[in-house]
């Protein structure tokens, strides 16, 4: 076992590991808290591709373009910390399911829909949503 520090001693220092270690876990609290209260507050029909989604419609342009880069920078920020995740403790598959909705892509809601319809997935949200007395997602 103290070959094995020795040899990650020697690829990364242990100033870096405790700094990693330390994001870890304020990245573990920050999601158990954040993800159920975005997942929670969505309309039930927010994965539903047939209902329309119009974000910020009459709202000033200047200001719609800059809440656009806002959310976009948001998404991308979730979505490589659900991708972290994935290898670090957290909630990987959400953190990337927000990140995802807060995105602006081609196709981007039937890419949500795919995920969402995955059993589990959908379980896990709406039982989340019920302890909070939401309505379950509705999916087309």
């Amino acid at each position: 076992m103290d070959n094995l520090l020795i040899t990650v001693e020697q690829w990364i220092s242990v100033d870096f590991l405790f700094k990693l270690t330390i994001i870890s876990i304020i990245s573990f609290v920050a999601s158990l808290a954040i993800i159920p209260v975005i997942l929670v507050r969505l309309p039930h029909d927010y994965f539903d591709t047939r209902a329309p989604r119009n974000w910020m419609k009459n709202h000033h342009p200047i200001l719609r373009i800059l809440g656009l880069i806002a959310k976009n920078i948001i998404g991308g920020v979730f979505l490589i910390a659900g991708f972290i995740m994935l290898f670090l403790p957290g909630q990987g598959i959400l953190t990337m399911l927000v990140g995802l909705s807060f995105l602006d892509f081609p196709n981007k809601r039937l890419l949500e829909a795919k995920i969402i319809k995955q059993p589990i997935i959908l379980s896990t949200i709406n039982t989340m949503r019920q302890k909070y007395n939401k309505s379950p997602l509705t999916l087309s």
